[in-house]
């Protein structure tokens, strides 16, 4: 009886021990035309019909051990030629991907939003968001200004469809949104980008960003909304500056002021900047209008609040000395690459 046992070892043993070049030759020496299972296969005729049984059996078992051997171990001499390969061509892929481009920086204005929302955080704030696609209600209705209000006329509204949607003309109504998720207390910013239906110049622009400020709760008074506003003004320009609250009128608060700095340029002595005021008006602000608060069910009668407004080109241009609200969006890189780092 034919050990077919023995040949399934031995072509094991030669198979896992030969190269890529000698594997064809090994399954030729056991598979080909003359091979050794071949020939045993062929010479089934000159046993018993129980022997070619058995022997044809085992030997074919023998055949698809000897190919499963093969094909693995060409795989395995394959891949192990390919680690190699890689090994030698290591690529450093911070080379070659590299572009010979300068560093790209933050637009100023986006930089300035992230610095005064900085500081407004330290101070306690969220950040929250508001669509700038709004209905009449928020941008109006719910910040105390009627339908027939003059102020809507000062706007300049850019309405969508008839009088029903409108693109904000300020981020106030980001307030009514904050304080319709949230009971009081609450101490919220929405920065934002608005729009105003008037023609652009050195100092207005249809498109421009504001921040909205909004602290509501028990007990808040107006000198809270001061030192919540010195503060900022002593962290973003300086501790050595100024400011004073001038009386003034907004629907949504009441009372209402603007707040002038002391100017930075000249600390208070004159210059073109301030005008030769010494100083430079820098946003307005107030205590939240009662009505502004019955509209998001909030009672007046146990909260208040103040409210701020800060445009966000207009400090830009303070803080850079830009005279141009123009410029920051002509997209000149000689004059964006300025504010590089």
């Amino acid at each position: 009886m034919i050990n077919i046992e023995t040949i399934i070892s031995e072509a094991l043993d030669k198979i896992n021990k030969a190269d890529i070049a000698f594997l064809e030759a090994l399954k030729s020496e056991y598979l080909g035309k003359n091979g050794v299972l071949t020939q045993i296969l062929k010479s089934l005729s000159e046993y018993s019909v129980e022997e070619k049984k058995k022997i044809g059996s085992e030997a074919n078992k023998a055949k698809n051990a000897i190919e499963e051997a093969v094909e693995k171990r060409k795989d395995l001499l394959n891949k192990a030629a390919l680690d190699k390969k890689l090994k030698k061509e290591k690529l450093d892929y911070s080379q070659a991907f590299y572009f010979p481009f300068s560093k790209g920086t933050l637009h100023p204005v986006l930089k300035t939003i992230e610095d005064i929302s900085d500081v407004f955080k330290s101070l306690g704030f969220s950040v929250a968001e508001g669509p700038e696609i709004e209905n009449d209600w928020y941008n109006f209705e719910a910040l105390n200004i009627p339908a027939d209000h003059p102020a809507r006329d000062t706007q300049d509204t850019f309405y969508l469809d008839g009088l029903k949607n409108l693109l904000r003309t300020h981020t106030s109504p980001g307030q009514i949104h904050a304080m319709e998720k949230q009971e009081p207390p609450i101490k919220v910013i929405v920065p934002g980008r608005v729009y105003r239906n008037e023609a652009s110049d050195a100092s207005h622009s249809s498109t421009f960003h504001q921040i909205e400020g909004l602290a509501v709760g028990e007990n808040i008074t107006f000198a809270d909304l001061k030192n919540t506003l010195a503060k900022f003004v002593h962290q973003f320009f300086g501790n050595d500056l100024s400011i004073r609250f001038r009386p003034s009128y907004f629907q949504f608060t009441e009372p209402s002021a603007e707040m002038d700095m002391q100017c930075f340029f000249c600390k208070g002595k004159g210059c073109r900047v301030c005008k030769n005021s010494g100083w430079i008006e820098t946003l307005g602000c107030g205590m939240v209008h009662p009505n502004v608060l019955k509209s998001v069910n909030y009672d007046p009668e146990k909260y208040t609040g103040y409210a701020f407004g800060i445009g966000v080109e207009r400090i830009t241009m303070l803080k850079y000395g830009i005279d141009d609200i123009r410029l920051f969006y002509e997209n000149d890189l000689k004059f964006l690459k300025q504010f590089n780092g």
